[in-house]
């Protein structure tokens, strides 16, 4: 069994951010069963800019591992059964409004009053309270709010943004760690509680030492392009086909690079003998070593680097990822099985567990795939009652 197989959750977040830890609970054995609008179900199957077949390269991955039910939670008879699924569920994870389940009388003092197990785990822009709580909140906002925009790009440009919905996904990571202290502390106490995962709270975790060097030092962290402030060499260098990153910024590890670079006695050298001086005097460091870096080819370079301890590496594109010998031999990327799309290759399962592993055992369902299963195996209802939801439009 996975480590999570013991687990029901019910998923009734769309878009991203609350899908993306239902995906991650998924990925290691928990029962996830997504309920979806009747009809158009979760936006995120029409997501994404290349469509194959009309189809999303993304909902494969997004909602791998999870079961799909319709259910209309606007009505009273759809309410009525999303109480029944979560009433046999441990946890619930929503990523609506705050107070759209307390309209829907869904709200969970109610659930937990009927499963006092049940984990709530609550996914918005802004968090459950706070002046700012009622606003509709985008993994962008969430960005910009919580400091990673205006500290990414170049320093000469507005701040940027990174290629991907880092908000949402890390809103998703920490609800998903959240859901699990939550159920540790259930084998403890026997109860369920709430867990709050707030988009620019999440981002806001990853700001490192952001906030007092303002507060503390008066210093205000700026964009920096592809560097980090004080911290040198670490860039990418030029090479005669391609640039290279090199970061060699711990004391020994630039000792080695200046003997390789054929320069040892900069290793000794005042401007850059320290992490301190190499920091202030980053732009120097780094004309040296791409001075000697641009006369070498990147694959010989890269070897050298290797054999000497230096950590170093290529930018990857996705090309270079399904080619890379490494991401074989780790399984990092799979190929599942798609009913469109024949062989799909999408990430595997992280982090790796060597007891209970997880793992990725089925594409993104189709609308409304698992209703017959949930509706009726778990709920019991007979298949009259099944074709009357349907054609009520509750399901």
């Amino acid at each position: 069994m996975n480590a999570l197989g013991d687990l029901r959750v019910v998923e009734m977040g769309q878009l991203l951010a609350g899908p993306f830890c239902g995906q991650l609970l998924g990925d290691f054995g928990a029962e996830v069963i997504k309920i979806e609008p009747p009809g158009a179900g979760d936006p995120m199957r029409e997501w994404g800019r290349e469509k194959p077949h009309g189809k999303s390269l993304w909902w494969p991955i997004l909602a791998r591992n999870k079961k799909s039910v319709t259910l209309n939670l606007r009505t009273p008879e759809g309410q009525a059964l999303a109480r029944r699924i979560i009433g046999q569920a441990d946890v619930l994870v929503e990523n609506f409004r705050p107070g759209t389940l307390e309209r829907w009388g869904l709200s969970p003092d109610e659930l937990r009053a009927e499963n006092p197990r049940l984990i709530v785990t609550r996914v918005t822009g802004y968090g459950q309270d706070g002046p700012y709580s009622p606003r509709a909140g985008f993994g962008s906002i969430g960005e910009a709010m919580g400091g990673i925009r205006y500290v990414t790009g170049d320093p000469d440009k507005p701040p940027s943004r990174a290629g991907i919905s880092l908000g949402d996904e890390l809103a998703g990571t920490f609800a998903a760690l959240g859901t699990l202290v939550a159920l540790h502390a259930r084998h403890r106490t026997g109860r369920g509680q709430i867990v709050d995962s707030a988009l620019y709270e999440a981002v806001l975790a990853m700001m490192e030492s952001l906030v007092p060097e303002w507060d503390i030092a008066g210093y205000q962290r700026e964009r920096t392009g592809s560097v980090l402030p004080n911290v040198a060499p670490s860039n990418v260098y030029p090479t005669k086909d391609g640039p290279v990153l090199i970061a060699a910024n711990r004391d020994t590890i630039w000792t080695r690079l200046a003997g390789l670079m054929g320069r040892p006695e900069l290793a000794s050298d005042k401007r850059f003998a320290t992490h301190g001086a190499r920091g202030a005097n980053a732009g120097e460091l780094d004309e040296l070593i791409g001075t000697w870096t641009s006369t070498q080819d990147s694959g010989e370079l890269l070897e050298l680097l290797h054999e000497n301890g230096i950590p170093a590496g290529l930018t990857y594109r996705a090309k270079d990822m399904l080619a890379d010998p490494h991401y074989k031999a780790r399984e990092a990327i799979i190929r599942m099985a798609h009913p469109e799309f024949g062989e799909f290759p999408m990430q595997n399962v992280f982090p790796k567990l060597s007891e209970t592993p997880g793992e990725v055992r089925a594409v993104g369902p189709s609308l409304g795939e698992h209703n017959t299963e949930v509706y009726g195996a778990l709920l019991g209802l007979t298949s009259a009652e099944l074709e009357s939801l349907t054609s009520a439009g509750t399901i």
